[in-house]
């Protein structure tokens, strides 16, 4: 997965800095907390209870797309946590970034809430997720997202994602093998 970024998306209390972090560990990657990468005019909104809007949404978004192409352009392979909620929002991520996957950490609201209420210090406040959950739009044929399910162990989530961004990258090396001119593959054989 070297050259690669991996986005970890969800809604806030879904798990993404934890399994970011853990991921990130597991194979050898650098990890972002997109959190950091925000405004400070975002936080400050945040922390009063307001939801972001689009607009407040754009420089933060941009830095996570500049974050990830800076670790596909020097070789490397990093894990970036931040919520891509919407399919514009994952599309301008996208957007220069060709070694790019999405790990989309999908739970219940029920969940989510009872998540927001044992935190303790975060900016996200548990009247928010009404509006994250308005705002997401969950991904469909979408083919550089992977979705896990969150209502399971972090050990457990961590087995799904390893296992699907391994078949994620073996899949994408075949497609390439295939495409390759018969000449250029006995070259790299």
């Amino acid at each position: 997965m070297v050259g690669k970024s991996i986005i970890v998306m969800g809604v806030s209390a879904s798990g993404k800095s934890t399994i970011g972090y853990e991921l990130a560990q597991r194979i050898g990657g650098k990890f972002i907390d997109g959190d950091d990468l925000h405004p400070k005019a975002n936080i400050l909104k945040m922390a009063q209870g307001e939801p972001l809007n689009d607009q407040d949404r754009e420089p933060w978004l941009e830095r996570i797309r500049d974050a990830a192409f800076s670790i596909e352009s020097k070789n490397e392979t990093g894990v970036i946590v931040c919520s891509a909620l919407k399919k514009c929002y994952r599309e301008q991520i996208r957007e220069g970034n060709h070694n790019l996957a999405f790990l989309y950490l999908a739970g219940s609201q029920e969940v989510i809430r009872e998540r927001i209420r044992l935190r303790q210090g975060h900016f996200m406040k548990e009247n928010m997720i009404a509006s994250q959950f308005a705002v997401l739009e969950t991904p469909v044929d979408e083919t550089d997202v992977i979705t896990v399910d969150i209502d399971q162990s972090i050990a457990a989530i961590l087995d799904s994602a390893v296992a699907a961004l391994t078949e994620q990258a073996d899949t994408k090396q075949a497609k390439t093998e295939q495409s390759m001119p018969a000449t250029t593959q006995e070259i790299i054989a």
